[in-house]
């Protein structure tokens, strides 16, 4: 499981050092993809495939299920963590997500998620009066699973 937030900076290359405690999650690979709320989504393969098979099993002739589908492909990027730990972003990526230098890294359980560091902080602000209405909210939802 994916927890804490860390600020970070992008290099010049568009390269952060993934934290340390969630190397060891992606040494076989990660995906990164557009998330919601402007931000980028970082899986692990396995989960990554469980993501995206859900996304296969929707009916495609709905041109809402095909946007969903394309986007989630269409800008992924594939690659592993180097030696020292960093992760590349392309540079469509970063356009996505508004990324410059100051990131902000969280965990969101089973992904992790890349902020530019002035909207999450934004983000998290303008939520957090509803984080309780959130909460009972979800609790009546049924389970994907």
């Amino acid at each position: 499981m994916f927890l804490s937030t860390y600020d970070l900076k992008l290099d010049e290359k568009g390269r952060f050092f993934l934290p340390t405690r969630f190397r060891p999650a992606f040494s076989a690979g990660l995906i990164v993809v557009q998330g919601h709320e402007r931000c980028l989504a970082v899986y692990d393969p396995v989960t990554f495939e469980t993501e995206a098979n859900k996304a296969l099993a929707l009916q495609s002739w709905y041109k809402d299920v095909r946007e969903y589908q394309r986007m989630l492909g269409a800008d992924a990027w594939e690659g592993r963590p180097d030696k020292q730990g960093r992760v590349s972003l392309s540079a469509k990526l970063r356009e996505y997500a508004h990324l410059d230098k100051d990131i902000v890294v969280t965990g969101a359980l089973d992904h992790v998620e890349i902020w530019n560091l002035p909207d999450w902080y934004a983000y998290k602000d303008d939520s957090k009066d509803d984080y309780s209405d959130l909460d009972r909210d979800i609790g009546k939802r049924p389970s994907d699973g």
